[in-house]
This record gives structure tokens, C-alpha cells and sequence, in this order.
């Protein structure tokens, strides 16, 4: 198949960014190396890769040539709903893609909206506020420690390992000055004591599957402080260990897999999702939040790091997701 990949770089909003902002404003775009993994992987598995990229670029070439296929990781650029650029337009102009629908990667971006749609479907997550002004942090019917995030933002953007916070005072001073960096409300959250998990899932509906968890276990920290920050993820070969699989009881292994599968199918994600679990006091696992454009750098991507640990290879997983996408496409 002729199938072009659907990406935004880094380098193309460099320019876009107000100097003085916050440095990890553009964290959640791709590198190069990632779609040039991409490419190659979809050439071996015998397919035609083409770089479309995003916006005005990538309509111009769909326009132009409609591939059979869009392979869809392209975050958007600009509120929150950003991610669902690019699938409406290509469902506008009628070109099958891979990856969620918009509705979902709307709903899936704004963490709050994400957590009600969950916990509907009878999906546990920590309790939360949404605060849109620092004032109202004092207010909040909320047991202490918490975490503070904001609304709609991933790769871990604003959060620090001083985002868990332990008296009012500090909550206060966090939520005004995320309100500041990143101009939207902010997500605050009670903070689960136990370990974290990632887990990866492949498949639509009635078909997704887990393909793995992967627990990420703290070196300089104690787990029931420990927060996967920004700086950790940027540091992770020294900040953390990943165990894949997780080296927890089986009964705690399939709670943390339960837990994933049931978020990923209530939000109706499609072909390859990433869902955050912790444990909380009691040890039973929360849904945190799900990734429906996982990274996917071929080293460092955390479903990359899970698939491997399960055995699947990197060509493997990109062509699972192609395989899953043709199914629903009819392809």
C-alpha cells in the first residue's frame, strides 16, 4: 500500500513558541530519527512510506495524491483539540488512517473529560478538580498529597518532581504559575501512593488486547513520592529501572492490565493506546490517563521499551498497527 505518514516536528513550531514561555512546550512533538524509524519499518513490511507532515503540508499532498493510508501520529498544534486535526480533515476527504477517531483524541487530550468519560464506565481514578483560577486551589475538597497538571497537555509538560504536593500554600503557588506558563486550567488530582505502570494495547473494541505492562521503578526516590516528571523521562537512564514484565504478583500484573483495557475500551480508542496505572494505598489500580498517539522512537518510546520486553519487534508494532487499521478500513 501506499501509505503516508501524518507527523509534526519539533523544528516546525519553533518559530510559533513565545520566548520566555516554558522550555517544554514543544516536548510532545516528534524528532526525525522517530519518522525516519517509521518509514523503514512500514518499507519492510513491503508498503510505500510517504512523509506528508502536518497542516497546510499535509492537505496539500492529500489533496494532491490521497495515499491508501495515513499512518497518524501528528499532535496538532493549538488547544485542546488539537490531536483531532488531522483525522477530520482525512475523514472529510474521505482517506482511511490509523490510530483513534477525533472525538477520542479530543476527549483523550483534556485529562479531566477523560476521567469523568472513565470512571462512567466504571473505571476507578484518583478523585480531581478542574481549577481554571489560583483561588480556587484553597478550596478544594481534596486529601493532600495531590499532583497538579495541566488540563490538556501530554508528554508530561508541567510536571515536576515538585508537582506532588504536600500543603496548601505550595498547591496555591503551582496552579498560579502552570495557570501562567500554559494558559489553561489545571487538572489537580489526589496522588496514589504505590507503583506506577504503563501499559500498551493494541487493537479496536472487542479485539484490543494488552500487549504488555511495564513498571517504572524510581532510583532516587521512594515510590510513594516518586513522580514520573519531566526531568525523570528526560534522564530515565538514571532516574529509573523498567520491568517488563512488572515484578508484582500475578494478581496485581492483571488488576493494572484489567484496569488499562477497560479505560482503553471505554474511551474507544483505536488501534494502539498507552494507558498510565498506579497502584494506590490499598494497592488496587487507577486509571491515571491514556496516550492514544504513543511515542513511538524506537529506543526510548515507552511502548517501544514494553513491546520489546514482551519479545514483539519494532517492525512488529508498526505493523500491528497497519493490521488493525486495514481491518477497520476494509484495506
Amino acid at each position: 500500500m501506499d501509505v503516508g505518514i501524518a507527523f509534526d516536528l519539533k523544528a516546525d513550531f519553533a518559530g510559533r513558541v513565545a520566548q520566555g514561555g516554558p522550555e517544554d512546550l514543544l516536548e510532545e512533538y516528534d524528532s526525525q530519527p522517530t519518522i525516519d524509524a517509521i518509514a523503514a519499518a512500514l518499507a519492510a513490511l513491503g508498503h510505500r512510506p510517504r512523509l506528508l507532515g502536518g497542516g497546510r503540508r499535509l492537505l496539500e499532498q492529500v489533496l494532491a495524491a490521497p495515499p491508501d493510508l495515513v499512518f497518524n501520529i501528528a499532535e496538532g498544534f493549538g488547544g485542546r483539540s488539537r490531536e483531532a486535526h488531522v483525522p477530520a480533515a482525512l475523514e472529510m476527504l474521505c482517506v482511511p488512517y490509523t490510530h483513534s477517531d477525533p472525538l477520542t483524541l479530543a476527549v483523550t487530550l483534556d485529562k479531566a473529560v477523560a476521567k469523568r468519560l472513565a470512571a462512567a464506565a466504571g473505571v476507578p481514578t484518583p478523585r480531581f478538580a478542574v481549577v481554571a483560577e489560583a483561588a480556587q486551589a484553597a478550596a478544594l475538597d481534596l486529601a493532600l498529597p495531590v499532583i497538579a497538571k495541566p488540563l490538556w497537555e501530554g508528554s508530561s509538560k508541567g510536571i515536576r518532581k515538585s508537582s506532588r504536593i504536600t500543603d496548601p500554600k505550595a498547591l496555591g503557588e503551582t496552579v498560579g504559575r502552570l495557570l501562567a506558563d500554559y494558559g489553561e486550567p489545571v487538572l489537580v488530582e489526589e496522588f496514589l501512593p504505590g507503583a506506577e505502570f504503563t501499559v500498551g494495547v493494541l487493537g479496536t473494541g472487542r479485539d484490543a488486547r494488552v500487549i504488555g505492562a511495564l513498571e517504572v521503578v524510581p532510583r532516587l526516590a521512594r515510590t510513594e513520592e516518586f513522580v514520573y516528571s519531566l526531568e525523570v523521562k528526560r534522564n530515565w537512564e538514571v532516574e529509573v529501572e523498567y520491568h517488563v514484565p512488572p515484578r508484582r504478583p500475578p494478581e496485581v500484573v492483571a488488576d493494572v492490565e484489567r484496569v488499562a483495557l477497560d479505560a482503553y475500551r471505554a474511551l474507544e480508542c483505536r488501534d494502539v493506546g498507552r494507558v498510565d496505572v498506579r497502584l494506590d494505598a490499598q494497592g488496587r489500580a487507577s486509571f491515571l490517563e491514556v496516550n492514544p498517539l504513543p511515542g513511538i522512537h524506537p529506543v526510548t518510546g515507552d511502548l517501544c521499551i514494553l513491546a520489546r520486553g514482551r519479545g514483539m519487534t519494532y517492525e512488529e508494532l508498526i505493523g500491528a498497527i497497519v493490521a488493525s487499521a486495514r481491518a477497520r478500513w476494509g484495506l
